[in-house]
C-alpha cells in the first residue's frame, strides 16, 4: 500500500466505547489510530465498489455478449476501451 497523501483531513466523532475499541484493535495490529482508520476504511470501500461495480456474467452470457460485439458493423471505440480495461483489470494492470 502507498503511502497516505497527508492533505486531507477527515473528521469524525464517535462514544467512548467505540472509540476504545478502535484503539485496541490499532494497537493490536500494531499500528496508530489514523492508519488503522484509514487502512481499514480504504479496504472496506474498495469492496464495495468492487460489488456495485462489477457484472459477473456466466460463460454463456459472456460468449453471447462477446460474439454480439464482434458481430457489429460499426465500429465502437468507447465499447473496445472499455473491453480493454475489463481485460487489464482481470489481470490486475488496473
Amino acid at each position: 500500500m502507498t503511502a497516505p497523501a497527508t492533505n486531507e483531513r477527515i473528521d469524525l466523532r464517535t462514544s467512548p466505547e467505540i472509540k476504545e475499541l478502535i484503539v485496541r484493535a490499532a494497537s493490536t495490529a500494531g499500528m496508530s489510530v489514523s492508519a488503522f482508520l484509514l487502512a481499514t476504511a480504504q479496504e472496506r470501500a474498495k469492496e464495495i465498489l468492487t460489488a456495485n461495480e462489477t457484472m459477473t456474467l456466466s460463460s454463456r452470457d459472456w460468449n453471447a455478449f462477446a460474439k454480439a460485439l464482434d458481430n457489429t458493423e460499426k465500429r465502437r471505440p468507447k465499447l473496445s476501451a472499455a473491453m480493454q480495461r475489463h481485460r487489464d483489470w482481470q489481470q490486475g494492470k488496473r
